[in-house]
């Protein structure tokens, strides 16, 4: 009978954690994240299997695609808005040159610090179904979540589901 509860309680907490999700995030079965470690646009090296403790919103865009296009003004809102939150931004580039980076986000997110995957090797681990595509990896290194297209991040019920995941472990 206690077997019976706890599963019960799990499965409740499950869905309760699924139903909270909103529109275009998708739980998916949990799986170790690629490896990932790229330099930013300032030559600064980041490695995500050396910056656990937190949750990270790992993206994938290009300056060509067209809901990359309309996406990143809101993902510039979404981190300015989650400054004191624990979540880290990830935000990879696949494969354009930093002159075309620089030149795309002055003009739409002069904030964001992409990271440079210039030869598009990072990406291939990766392997998005589409671009815009963004990965929500736990603080163990797995993939809780995956969204494929473009979403309007700064709503809030999408900061409040970040925020969610931010202040527990799973």
């Amino acid at each position: 009978m206690k077997k019976i509860l706890i599963f019960l309680l799990f499965f409740s907490v499950s869905l309760s954690v699924m139903a909270d999700a909103p529109k275009g995030i998708i739980k998916v079965s949990p799986r170790i994240a690629p490896p990932l470690s790229l330099m930013n646009m300032d030559g600064e090296q980041f490695t995500l299997s050396t910056n656990k403790q937190r949750w990270h919103f790992v993206h994938f865009w290009a300056s060509w695609c067209g809901p990359c296009r309309r996406e990143m003004p809101t993902i510039q809102r979404l981190i300015n808005g989650m400054e004191k939150d624990n979540i880290g931004f990830v935000i990879v580039n696949t494969a354009e040159s930093e002159d075309v980076i620089f030149s795309f986000l002055g003009g739409v997110a002069p904030d964001i610090n992409t990271l440079l995957d210039t030869d598009g090797l990072a990406t291939e681990l990766w392997k998005p179904r589409g671009l815009p595509s963004t990965y929500l990896v736990d603080p163990d290194g797995q993939i809780q979540y995956v969204v494929i297209g473009g979403q309007d991040w700064h709503k809030s019920q999408y900061q409040d589901f970040l925020r969610q995941l931010s202040t527990r472990n799973k």
